[in-house]
């Protein structure tokens, strides 16, 4: 449902209130900010970075700039809780290359993760290539400018989250991979966990990633600060290579340009394919995602499988087990090392009593009947662990983490059969205000809420004013007013954002967007059965209704034909099949079927160049071509969604 934007006067940012600056002047008081150990760490090592950290892509636009991040020298703002504000300078300002010990360097917050580059016996083992071709290259041209020129000689994926593998193009190419010059080595299930997080549900994921990663914020004090994973997210091009080998068990060793790894597989923790790995030349223990400087998310927020924090504490514990009396150095994909071997296994056994213990306090009182909600509201960590700067919820967050452990076991339904079939929010939301005195009667008394300083309320009680009414002027600016004091208190960094980005889409209008398409290095890299996963999520059943379709595909650069098939208004692809009945049969490429089906190349475009060629009714083609939906990047979050 479309709005106009508020008047000028009311769209600005607030200060912080009164009840915030309390609220963050009680967090200043409560825990040890006059410990610099982080600091120290964050800092150790440095040798290069770019000034200033700005990067672009071919077309000029910017990809990442941390260029504007000077005012997170000072003290903390009133608008921001001081412990994510100590948090962002440790990522921000701790940016480049730096030496973790002789032979092993990384390059740090030229994106949301880290690069690591191991020096090999002829060049570099690259860990994890960032979000962006162009966080990758730049990267890679630091050390290799400081550190001496290197040829990329191994590629390893820690695990599959985009961040992780999707600036793979600016460090290899796809020949490099295909032609095994270089190996890329990546956990077991990594491709289909890969691409089904982020092709299949890759919209709506992407969009509330807009939301949690602050993309529409404008650095400083009043938005964006950090991710709290690490200083910003690249915004450049994106790619997929397939991994030329697969690590399946705990054990399992390669050596890669001489380096010897030794694997432990972490999988269905903080990833559904992961692994960590041991250094025994370096004595380094990379832990991946699995640790981090920060409680990580057992549900993120954008939107992804619930994670599962017992097995997340029991894979730190193996950790320990395989590796906690050979360590020097703990490091990761994210922030900064720690070293000795003391103060590593230290870490390590907090970051996994931390999991374990909202795991089984979750359950704890979830055997006592309380639900999700009553569960989050009850528990609080032990000074023992919640004291600690590297348990706090920078990127996660406590309330969340454990709702998330109940519905791994419980599921989203409290058992209270008045919860079974809740109306949806528009429908919800237009009873509310019949039975409150309408609209202006809830504004009126979420006003007193608001300088009350109960602003979880207020969102609460207004969103039903949104849900029916997005053009009341009023309600829109309280609510706006109200996650934004909710922002600036929030300590967890998505939090922040999503508060913040849902106030700036109230007071401004939902922004510009265009339709949903995957990249051109994404294409070159999904397999096929993947793709047909997504054309099956794409149907639209109007379109597809009393239709039963079959078309063979013959690709040039595989011997086995495809089969594609519509009935039921469900699609069905099988490899090493034909029909003999067949609308059409289409002669491509895999590439060009892959292009013209993920809207990237016309199929008049193919044929003209001859890339393209088709036996039996050309109808069948557009047929199938307009059954598919196309996806909205920028649908509205914070107001009602199309009818």
């Amino acid at each position: 449902m479309d709005y106009t934007p508020l008047p000028e006067d009311r769209r600005q940012p607030k200060a912080a209130s009164g009840h915030t600056e309390a609220a963050n002047q009680r967090v200043l008081d409560s825990l040890p900010f006059a410990d610099r150990r982080s600091f120290e760490n964050a800092a150790r090592g440095f040798i290069a970075t770019l000034e200033p950290l700005t990067i672009t892509r071919s077309n000029g636009h910017v990809a990442y700039d941390l260029s504007q991040f000077d005012f997170l020298q000072a003290d903390a703002a009133a608008t921001v809780n001081p412990s994510l504000w100590r948090q962002a300078q440790l990522n921000a300002h701790h940016n480049g290359l730096f030496e973790v010990c002789p032979g092993l360097y990384q390059v740090r917050s030229f994106d949301i993760a880290n690069m690591t580059l191991i020096q090999g016996d002829r060049g570099w083992v690259i860990v994890d290539p960032l979000t962006s071709a162009e966080a990758a290259a730049a990267a890679l041209q630091l050390a290799n400018t400081h550190l001496g020129e290197r040829p990329v000689t191994g590629v390893l994926f820690t695990h599959s989250h985009v961040d992780h593998f999707a600036g793979v193009l600016g460090v290899i190419s796809h020949e490099d991979a295909a032609s095994g010059r270089v190996p890329v080595i990546a956990p077991e299930h990594f491709v289909q966990e890969a691409l089904s997080e982020n092709v299949l549900a890759g919209n709506v994921m992407n969009r509330r990633a807009t939301y949690m990663y602050g993309n529409l914020l404008p650095p400083g004090p009043q938005a964006f600060v950090t991710t709290g994973l690490g200083a910003a997210l690249s915004m450049g091009s994106t790619g997929f290579v397939m991994p030329t080998d697969t690590i399946c068990e705990t054990g399992t060793t390669r050596t890669v340009d001489g380096v010897e790894f030794v694997f432990q597989m972490t999988p269905g923790t903080e990833a559904p394919a992961e692994f960590v790995f041991y250094l025994p030349r370096h004595k380094a223990l990379c832990m991946s995602e699995i640790t981090s400087h920060h409680l990580h998310n057992v549900y993120t927020p954008r939107g992804a499988q619930v994670r599962d924090a017992l097995a997340w504490s029991s894979q730190i514990n193996e950790s320990i087990d395989l590796f906690g009396t050979q360590l020097e150095i703990q490091f990761a994909s994210h922030h900064w090392p720690i070293w000795g071997r003391e103060e590593a296994v230290e870490f390590l056994q907090k970051q996994r009593d931390l999991y374990k213990f909202i795991h089984d306090q979750t359950l704890r009182l979830a055997n006592n009947g309380y639900t999700k909600e009553e569960i989050a509201e009850r528990i609080s960590l032990p000074d023992s662990l919640g004291r600690e700067f590297y348990n706090r919820g920078y990127y996660g967050a406590l309330y969340a983490n454990c709702r998330a452990v109940y519905v791994k076991y419980l599921g989203y339904f409290d058992g209270n059969p008045a919860s079974l079939h809740p109306l949806p929010p528009a429908e919800s939301g237009r009873r509310y205000l019949e039975f409150m005195g309408g609209a202006d009667e809830v504004v009126r008394r979420a006003r007193q809420s608001f300088d009350d300083g109960d602003y979880r309320w207020v969102a609460e009680v207004l969103n039903h004013v949104m849900m029916t009414d997005p053009q009341h002027e009023d309600a829109r600016a309280l609510l706006a007013d109200a996650l934004e004091q909710m922002g600036y208190q929030a300590e967890s960094a998505p939090w922040r954002n999503f508060y913040l980005c849902g106030a700036l889409e109230l007071r401004h209008g939902l922004p510009a967007g265009s339709q949903y398409r995957a990249s051109e290095g994404i294409a070159r890299g999904m397999p096929l059965h993947n793709l047909f996963q997504l054309l099956a999520v794409r149907l639209l059943p109007d379109k597809a209704v009393d239709t039963t379709l079959a078309l063979n595909l013959q690709f040039s650069d595989q011997q086995d034909p495809w089969l594609v098939s519509i009935s039921n208004c469900v699609l069905y692809a099988f490899a090493g099949r034909r029909s003999e009945q067949p609308a059409a049969t289409l002669h491509t490429s895999s590439l060009q079927f892959k292009r013209l089906m993920l809207g990237l190349v016309t199929a008049a475009e193919l044929l003209a160049e001859n890339d393209l060629r088709i036996e039996g009714d050309a109808g069948a083609l557009e047929q199938l071509s307009g059954m598919f939906d196309t996806f909205p990047r920028r649908f509205p979050i914070v107001t009602p969604r199309p009818a």
